[in-house]
């Protein structure tokens, strides 16, 4: 049974991550269209954004797939998204 319960866990590890690979540019497009149709942003806030997507792109890179995506969320948080 916990050979098993240890199978099932392994496989459903590796399964996640392709899946959240596949988020991170998701996230990219969604934030580098937000930043297109968002005039009013502050300068401040919209150089936070970038910094925040170029570091999650980065980390995707990296494929630190889990940092990438909570990075890129935080941007998406930042514009309102």
């Amino acid at each position: 049974m916990l050979v098993r319960t240890l199978a099932a866990a392994t496989v459903v590890a590796f399964l996640s991550v392709p899946a959240l690979a596949g988020q991170c540019p998701a996230i990219i497009g969604q934030i580098d269209a937000a930043l297109a149709s968002t005039p009013g942003l502050s300068d401040d806030v919209k150089a936070e954004v970038v910094a925040l997507r170029d570091k999650g792109e980065q980390l995707h890179n990296e494929g630190k797939h889990d940092q990438s995506v909570e990075t890129l969320q935080q941007a998406m948080q930042l514009l309102g998204q």
